[in-house]
């Protein structure tokens, strides 16, 4: 009788029941869902969300005369405002910087960008032509977090569920230790997407990895194939707006985020989309992060504008890990000429904070 109830309620995830259920993964998933179920209530209400018809909620975007998928940050041709104008939106007195097809950096008004959501086909598809990639200096990095607070902020996460984690590391004893922080590094051979039963985390045209909330089953299989450790649980009920909790949900922005759910680090698609740099890359005050379009082979970090093929080869650029074979979005210049000592990042930190970092990056001093 368990086993029949279960069976119940897998069957709206998937188009042919009789091939799920004669397949070699229902038995790792049923139990995975009786335990979800357990643990967080009624499984049958998340279903019927999920299941309830998106397409009330699609956009308006291709009237607005913007072409899909375009981002302002990497413009491939033309003249970059254009391609993010929507003559609908006014004066909001928010400058938002872009990059034109020249290399420069110009401001616009945030409210010719466009900031409507994506719908959910959207979001799965990405960015039309485009391959998202991050390039971090450790150079430059010295614990102050500020891309955390940021990112925080911009995705209405409480103080102790950090989507960044930062590490002290030093490679031998013989050489000084270095700050790392480390975000999700959006692989191109993901783990996780493969381990998902519900198709709730799935990876885009465009490179990204995402998760859809409304899709998520809590079974927590994704955060033990991520061998970065990039994932967190929602344990808790997320203290939002009543104006966001009334929102349309997008699998590209993660708001409303949901309790009982997996999140993790977005590369802020949503914010590309709109012509904007992700929140981390504009509130690190040293320039540490630079993102961009792999495929337009330029990266910004807000200030400077790089060939994305020149900085790796010139700053000899290495993929974390990356003998997994997950081949990361991400990429890390090495801490060579550092601009601070790795002292710096103890600021503000308790003591036991500051023994931790020590005993990890192996400091006896």
């Amino acid at each position: 009788m368990i086993y029949l109830n279960i069976k119940q309620r897998l069957i709206p995830f998937f188009s042919n029941k009789d091939s799920c259920f004669n397949s070699h993964y229902c038995p790792v998933i049923l139990p995975v869902v009786n335990v979800y179920t357990i643990s967080f209530g009624d499984l049958k209400s998340r279903i019927t969300t999920l299941m309830k018809s998106r397409s009330s909620n699609r956009r308006n975007f291709l009237k607005l005369g913007i072409a899909a998928g375009a981002t302002a940050l990497i413009a491939s041709g033309g003249n970059v405002l254009s391609a993010i104008s929507n003559p609908g939106n006014g004066e909001t007195g928010e400058k938002i910087k872009v990059l034109t097809p020249e290399g420069k950096l110009v401001e616009v008004d945030k409210g010719h960008a466009c900031c409507q959501p994506a719908t959910n086909v959207e979001a799965r598809q990405g960015l039309p032509d485009k391959k998202m990639v991050m390039v971090i200096d450790l150079a430059k990095c010295r614990n102050a977090k500020k891309c955390l607070e940021g990112c925080q902020k911009m995705h209405f996460l409480p103080p102790h569920m950090d989507w960044i984690k930062f590490y002290l590391l030093r490679d031998s004893p013989e050489m000084a230790p270095y700050w790392f922080p480390k975000p999700c590094l959006h692989c191109n051979n993901p783990p996780c997407v493969k381990v998902c039963p519900v198709g709730a985390t799935f990876k885009r045209n465009d490179g990204i990895v995402l998760i859809d909330n409304e899709r998520c089953i809590g079974c927590k299989f994704c955060m033990a194939a991520c061998p970065y450790s990039s994932r967190v649980f929602n344990w808790e009920e997320p203290m939002i707006q009543k104006k966001l909790k009334a929102s349309v949900y997008s699998p590209e922005t993660g708001s409303p985020p949901r309790i009982g759910t997996v999140s993790k680090c977005d590369f802020c698609p949503d914010m590309v989309r709109k012509g904007e740099l992700p929140s981390c890359v504009t509130s690190c005050p040293n320039g540490v992060y630079y993102y961009g379009d792999r495929n337009e082979d330029a990266v910004t970090n807000g200030t400077e504008t790089v060939r994305f093929s020149e900085l790796l080869e010139s700053r000899a650029a290495y993929r974390f890990m990356e003998e997994l074979g997950t081949e990361p979005s991400v990429y890390y210049l090495p801490a060579v000429d550092r601009a601070f000592e790795y002292q710096v990042g103890f600021e503000g930190l308790s003591d036991e904070e500051i023994a931790l970092y020590k005993k990890e990056a192996r400091i006896t001093e």
